[in-house]
């Protein structure tokens, strides 16, 4: 498996096309992102050979889309979606199990957050999978440096 943090992505990026229900620019995800996060159900309707997008607009029911039109909600994908709820048990890093509730606690344990430095030290052994655990199908760290910015401010 690729280095799934490494940003290489082969989603023509010429393709451009917003959420079809909120208007917000989709983020591009591979299809192995879909192929492993969605239901059963949802995943027996997916068209392999079109671009799929993520609408990040947490007011917005709607997870995945691509260009013909086609949509999957939050109920259409195994685990919550970070961008999609404020829950605090909710993943921050599907691979590591971090989440909100686990970085404040910590924070409020020690005064300080290990999840970035424990995040990137597995990423530079090699072990993330955020392709086919994270919904957004890249790496969480962008994320988790803003849980722990919010709760240390």
């Amino acid at each position: 498996m690729a280095d799934c943090c490494a940003g290489k992505t082969t989603v023509n990026a010429r393709e451009k096309f917003n959420c079809p229900k909120c208007g917000s620019p989709g983020k591009k995800v591979e299809i192995i992102s879909l192929k492993s996060l969605l239901v059963p159900n949802a995943l027996a309707k997916i068209s392999p050979e079109n671009n799929y997008r993520m609408c990040t607009n947490g007011a917005c029911n709607i997870v995945y889309f691509n260009e013909k039109g086609q949509v999957y909600l939050t109920g259409d994908v195994k685990v919550p979606v970070f961008q999609k709820t404020d829950a605090e048990d909710c993943p921050v890093c599907y691979c590591f199990g971090w989440t909100r509730e686990k970085i404040k606690q910590e924070l409020a344990e020690t005064g300080s957050s290990t999840a970035v430095s424990s995040i990137t030290e597995h990423i530079q052994a090699g072990r993330c999978g955020c392709d086919v655990n994270n919904p957004q199908g890249s790496c969480c760290l962008g994320n988790v440096k803003k849980v722990v910015a919010v709760y240390t401010s």
